[in-house]
């Protein structure tokens, strides 16, 4: 299995052989537009904070001078996020020390963000996701769901049920990416010459794997800062099976629906007609373990675990047991000498330590932004023009965050920092305008998981972009696959959050 960094940035696309050199006229002129649009850029990041100080400054403006400096230092963040090459880590640490050097912030408060459960949660998940995808199961899996396909259409919702599931076992989009990958490249050699159902199958890959992950809490970084945010602003948070009941179905309905929309987007009626057949042996020789046969011991264990763990999750209410201390539980088995199939140094290798570490520090930001009393001055600002329009104005809100919240990957490619940005101010205003902070919340972050536009916007867009230095698709038809998907899922989550969260106990006004 190939080893995939991690990171809170998608990977930059390499210098294709023959790109011209900086000497090139063409060159020279996108280093001219790309210095003008930076130097635009830079003017409206000053434009707006000095905006943000003078505000902060009228003896009304109801400003705290922390809360002044913390909306200062968020909008500084975001610029840098959106307009530099810096990694995005590298800036929420900065930002959040530049908090406790101001005084803003308590030192504690930003070094005890580290040892939050979710944190701790995130990192014993991906010592368990090391140990099933060591023991093979996944491969396995995915092997025994594909096998069954006998048509086009039936290969894509067949594939498309294998990577929702793989969002319970494999806790971010990149990994299950990572994960996925050799399964389309054993995919790809055993269709040589269906050139449009392979394209189709590299489009669908990574877009079916964004979209599913809302189903699971553990399915994006983003889920845990929504959580945590939402924790400190009201007191209420998320757990696993209440993410679970609200999320899977939506992954469910979106994930299908992008695989029928592939289909008929990039393959003729034709080709959707022909007859398929994928053996197993085919799937084999991109695996390091077996796909056929018996289950192995260590593929056994791995299941057992794994669904022990999820129960537990889903059970919390019964036991009692928080789930953070039960995947560390799980960690501790899948990495036991007797019974694990990884061991504990591998499996701490495998976590993404710059993620988590990215995961503090914007929620240490949020959380300031939230206490400091900045996110409700910035609510506040924004809140008049909504407010004059009466009763209209909760669900004319919902659709503005869901409509935002889907078009922020096209300036802020990490996942987690859109939610570290959006959902403190969504949290903000949703009491004035008569909305649910959680269900607003969760909209937000639910159509944040929508970002296919770009090869840029996504790690696993990147990874299946291109693959064995061979081009499986191009951005053009990424923008046409977004075209039609962005307004189906926008579509989509409007119709979750008024009709159908409200019935599974997610209502979205009081």
């Amino acid at each position: 299995m190939t080893l995939v960094e991690h990171s809170t940035r998608p990977p930059r696309a390499a210098k294709a052989p023959g790109t011209p050199s900086v000497a090139d006229p063409g060159a020279r002129a996108a280093a001219r537009r790309s210095l003008a649009i930076r130097s635009v850029a830079a003017v409206v990041g000053l434009a707006i904070t000095a905006a943000v100080v003078l505000a902060a400054r009228q003896p009304d403006a109801g400003l705290s001078p922390q809360g002044a400096v913390t909306l200062m230092v968020f909008v500084l963040a975001v610029w840098l996020w959106i307009f530099t090459s810096i990694d995005d880590t590298y800036i929420a640490l900065g930002a959040a020390t530049v908090l406790v050097l101001t005084g803003t912030m308590e030192t504690g408060e930003l070094f005890s963000t580290l040892g939050e459960e979710t944190i701790w949660l995130l990192l014993a998940a991906f010592v368990i996701a090391a140990g099933v995808r060591a023991s093979g199961l996944a491969n396995r899996g995915a092997a025994f769901i594909i096998t069954g396909a006998t048509t086009p259409r039936q290969l894509a919702h067949l594939t498309t049920l294998a990577l929702v599931v793989t969002t319970f076992a494999v806790p971010s989009t990149s990994g299950r990416a990572a994960l996925a990958l050799p399964v389309f490249l054993a995919l790809r050699q055993a269709l040589a010459g269906r050139v449009a159902l392979v394209k189709a199958l590299a489009i669908l890959f990574p877009s079916v794997i964004l979209l599913s992950a809302v189903g699971s809490f553990l399915g994006a970084g983003a889920h845990l800062i929504t959580s945590q945010i939402l924790e400190t602003a009201t007191g209420s948070s998320f757990d696993f099976a209440t993410w679970l009941l609200l999320g899977l179905p939506l992954a469910l309905v979106a994930s299908h629906l992008c695989a029928e929309i592939v289909l008929r987007m990039f393959t003729t009626p034709g080709e959707r007609g022909e007859r398929l057949r994928i053996r197993a042996t085919a799937l084999e020789e991109h695996s390091d373990t077996p796909v056929t046969g018996p289950l192995t011991v260590a593929e056994s264990r791995a299941a057992l675990l794994l669904g022990a763990v999820v129960v537990l999750w889903c059970t919390e209410p019964l036991h009692g047991l928080h789930p953070a201390l039960v995947a560390l539980i799980g960690a501790l088995v899948a990495a036991s000498p007797s019974y694990g199939s990884v061991d504990l140094g591998k499996g701490l290798k495998s976590v993404p330590w710059s993620l988590l570490l990215f995961m503090a520090a914007t929620l240490a930001l949020g959380n300031a932004l939230v206490s400091t009393g900045a996110a409700d001055w910035l609510a506040s600002g924004v809140l008049g023009p909504i407010r004059s329009l009466g009763p209209a104005a909760a669900p004319l809100f919902v659709v503005l965050v869901v409509l935002l919240s889907t078009v922020a990957h096209l300036v802020i490619q990490s996942r987690s920092a859109r939610s570290a940005v959006l959902i403190p101010i969504v949290i903000a205003l949703s009491p004035a305008v008569g909305v649910e902070p959680m269900a607003a919340a969760f909209a937000s972050t639910a159509a944040a998981g929508f970002c296919h536009t770009l090869t840029s916007s996504a790690k696993p867009v990147a990874m299946f972009a291109a693959v064995d230095g061979v081009e499986t698709y191009t951005p053009k038809d990424l923008l046409r696959l977004s075209s039609l998907l962005a307004p189906v899922n926008v579509a989509l989550v409007l119709l979750f959050s008024f009709l159908v969260w409200p019935v599974l106990g997610l209502p979205l006004f009081p």
